[in-house]
């Protein structure tokens, strides 16, 4: 990790009151890398975990994934549930407007903190999931790759009963408490027998090498950095601002409440990214 200097910190801070002409002003002209988190796809109905008024909640690591049963169940029994809430969101006009200005030669990539793979459904061609995808299942033992609606299709065969009333709350958060999760049945991998995963970055793992550098190259290879609907509270997404303020790009954060990276951003706008970036695409192809 490049080591961040004081006055880095503190030069470009922007004012509250940062508003589109800003934005826009700061990236006219430029070829822009994006990096996107929740907030832009929460208009598509997937949860934002870390958005205003979200009740806290302790993610599984992969060392408890990888070594209980009991707790490898419970979360396949709620990322199955919840699977069935992403495979049937679509892309919102945030995620048409990127494509539109990537199609257009403005947008140069966008790198992920998603894994709803909404970018790509959208249209836009150069993307980086930073952490993985959960269209895909892997086996921690071979590492044969499955699709995920082939899985999903063996777990409701194999878990009928999952559907029975008052099996299934929805939390607030998103998350579901399932009654029964014991009876869960976790399908092998095919090949092998082993423990299968779905291909995406769980707490206590690192985001792949060659991924983290893709994700660089399309920040190296741009002009500014736009950063939508990301907190940036993972350190992934922080690197890479850190990557574009050391080589003196501006960065333009946009998304509803603070970020870790406020300070560093040449522009900072307090809004929704659906608006914004429908805005931007009016705005910046006329």
């Amino acid at each position: 990790m490049e080591r961040v200097e004081a006055g880095d910190l503190e030069r470009g801070a922007p004012e509250q009151g940062d508003d589109l002409d800003r934005v826009v002003e700061t990236l006219r002209g430029k070829r822009i890398a994006v990096l996107s988190g929740a907030g832009i796809s929460t208009d598509s109905g997937i949860p934002d975990y870390r958005g205003a008024g979200r009740v806290a909640r302790t993610p599984m690591t992969f060392q408890e994934f990888s070594a209980d049963p009991a707790r490898r169940r419970r979360y396949w029994a709620g990322s199955h549930l919840g699977w069935r809430t992403f495979s049937s969101a679509r892309p919102n006009d945030g995620h048409r407007a990127l494509a539109d200005l990537e199609a257009a030669g403005v947008v140069s990539g966008i790198v992920t903190q998603n894994v709803d793979g909404l970018h790509l459904r959208a249209g836009s061609r150069r993307v980086v999931e930073l952490h993985g995808s959960m269209d895909r299942v892997v086996c921690l033992r071979c590492g044969q790759a499955f699709a995920r609606s082939d899985l999903a299709a063996v777990i409701d065969r194999e878990n009928a009963w999952i559907d029975e009333p008052g099996t299934v709350t929805l939390a607030p958060d998103g998350d579901v408490d399932i009654t029964g999760a014991d009876r869960f049945r976790v399908p092998a991998c095919s090949v092998c027998g082993g423990v299968l995963k779905p291909d995406v970055v769980f707490f206590g793992e690192f985001v792949p090498v060659e991924k983290f550098h893709e994700a660089v190259s399309i920040v190296a290879g741009a002009d500014a950095l736009l950063v939508v609907g990301s907190s940036l509270v993972v350190n992934s997404g922080v690197r890479l601002v850190d990557h574009a303020v050391r080589r003196r790009k501006p960065v333009v954060i946009v998304n509803r409440g603070a970020t870790r990276s406020d300070r560093r951003a040449v522009a900072r706008l307090d809004a929704g990214t659906t608006e914004t970036l429908t805005a931007l695409r009016h705005r910046l192809l006329h």
